[in-house]
């Protein structure tokens, strides 16, 4: 009778569980900046993309649809990329919450009052929610308050505030604490993030208050808090008011 020896097992090899763990196993394991930089990009690859659209004949109304597609896509990234958000592991404090609220209801009345001809950059390209029989297509309206309210703020200040203003100060961004992001890499951050709206000195106000927010905190959910009481009271307003320009 012989004695078999049980097989040897063969260890697991730390790439392959990783790559099991992700949803879209890429090879930017070792890039922490891509699961930031990718729903951003993405998300302004639909407005340079309804942009071009328009440019070459295309009525702003038919390319509503663009919109659940864009923000679709943006929060399955969101979704599928979430184990690489370790920023968002550390949940703020009930002071925190409250600043970041209060924050971002003043800059939404700031927003509204900045709101000058030459606080203007470029032509707007404004929402119009009526469909082509001229009735307010509410289920889209829905669609594009929550995308603002719920899925830009975490995409915009995952790239904004955890990547870029760490970024600009260390590559290894992930191991630089908020409070230490410096004053140069904040007025940089900040007046990108302005450029990045119609309304850019609102933008800019915007910017420099979810950065107070986040370098104070040390903890991103403090300026999501905001920007996302920013976005959700001003989806409140274009919705009574009809002031689909905002938009």
């Amino acid at each position: 009778m012989t004695n078999q020896q049980p097989p040897e097992r063969v260890p697991q090899q730390p790439h392959a569980a990783a790559a099991r763990a992700s949803a879209f196993p890429l090879a930017w394991q070792g890039n922490p900046a891509l699961p930031r930089v990718l729903p951003f990009a993405t998300y302004i690859a639909f407005i340079v993309l309804a942009d071009v659209l328009e440019r070459f004949g295309a009525q702003p109304a038919s390319l509503r649809w663009l919109y659940p597609i864009q923000i679709t896509l943006v929060l399955a990234m969101l979704i599928a990329w979430r184990q690489h958000y370790q920023e968002l592991r550390d949940r703020p404090s009930h002071s925190h919450v409250l600043w970041g609220a209060l924050i971002g209801a003043l800059v939404f009345v700031l927003w509204l009052l900045l709101d000058l001809e030459w606080m203007h950059f470029g032509n707007p390209r404004v929402f119009d929610p009526a469909g082509a029989d001229g009735h307010i297509d509410w289920p889209l309206i829905a669609i594009r308050a929550a995308g603002a309210t719920l899925v830009v703020p975490l995409m915009e200040e995952l790239f904004w505030r955890s990547f870029l203003l760490r970024w600009l100060v260390q590559r290894d961004f992930l191991l630089l604490r908020p409070a230490r992001a410096g004053l140069s890499a904040a007025i940089i951050s900040i007046l990108l993030f302005g450029s990045e709206h119609n309304l850019w000195l609102a933008g800019i106000v915007a910017g420099l208050a979810y950065t107070w927010l986040y370098m104070r905190s040390e903890t991103l959910w403090t300026p999501i808090v905001g920007h996302a009481v920013t976005n959700g009271l001003l989806a409140a307003w274009v919705v009574t008011t009809g002031s689909w320009i905002y938009w």
